[in-house]
C-alpha cells in the first residue's frame, strides 16, 4: 500500500501497490503493520457497505463524538463517488476546512479519515457501492453531521445535491456544532 499523507493533518489517501503480470494484479487492502507504520488504527470493529442508486445523491457530513470518535477507511466498489472530509478537530488550525477526493473502481483509491473529521460524498455515477472500515462501533448517541450546503464550508459539489435524507437536511451548520475534543 502507498500511503499519502494529505494537507489536513492525519488523512490519507491509500493506493494499491499492485503486484501485477499477464492474469492481473494483487495488492493487499489492509496490512497491521504498515498502518501501524503510520500510526493508524490496527484494529477494525466494523466493515460496512453502503450502495446508492441516483446519480448526485449527498450522503453526509457524518461523524460521531467523544468519547466514541472513529476512524475509518473508505473505497468505492462501483461507480464513481466525489469523497469529502471537514475538519472538526478543536484547535486545530485548519478546523472547518474540507478536502475532495474522486474515488472509484477504476482508481481503486482508499481515504484514511481520522477521528474528528466528518465525511460525506456524492455519487457521480449510477448504483455506487462503497466499503467502510470502522475502528469504533456506530453509538448512536454520539452521532453527528454538519449540512452539506452550509455556506461557510463552500463545498463544491460538482453536481447538484440531489436524494438527500431527510436526517441530512435536518443536520446544524457548521457554527452551531461543537467542536470534536480529542
Amino acid at each position: 500500500m502507498i500511503f499519502t499523507p494529505l494537507p489536513l493533518e492525519g488523512v490519507y489517501r491509500i493506493d494499491l501497490d499492485k503486484r501485477e503480470d499477464e492474469r492481473g494484479f494483487f495488492a493487499r487492502l489492509y496490512c497491521e503493520r504498515e498502518f501501524g507504520s503510520h500510526a493508524l488504527p490496527t484494529h477494525w470493529v466494523q466493515m460496512n457497505t453502503t450502495f446508492t442508486k441516483n446519480r448526485g445523491a449527498v450522503r453526509g457530513l457524518h461523524f460521531q463524538r467523544e468519547p466514541k470518535t472513529e476512524a475509518k477507511v473508505v473505497r468505492c466498489l462501483k461507480g464513481a463517488i466525489y469523497d469529502v472530509v471537514v475538519d472538526l478537530r478543536q484547535g486545530s488550525p485548519t478546523f472547518g476546512s474540507w478536502l475532495s477526493f474522486e474515488l472509484n473502481e477504476d482508481n481503486r483509491t482508499m481515504l484514511y479519515v481520522p477521528p474528528g473529521f466528518a465525511h460525506g460524498l456524492q455519487t457521480l455515477t449510477e448504483n455506487c457501492e462503497l466499503l467502510y472500515l470502522h475502528a469504533e462501533f456506530y453509538h448512536p448517541e454520539c452521532e453527528g453531521g454538519v449540512r452539506c450546503d452550509d455556506p461557510s464550508l463552500n463545498i463544491e459539489w460538482p453536481l447538484p445535491i440531489d436524494h438527500l435524507s431527510e436526517r441530512d437536511q435536518r443536520l446544524p451548520l457548521l457554527r452551531d456544532i461543537k467542536p470534536i475534543l480529542l
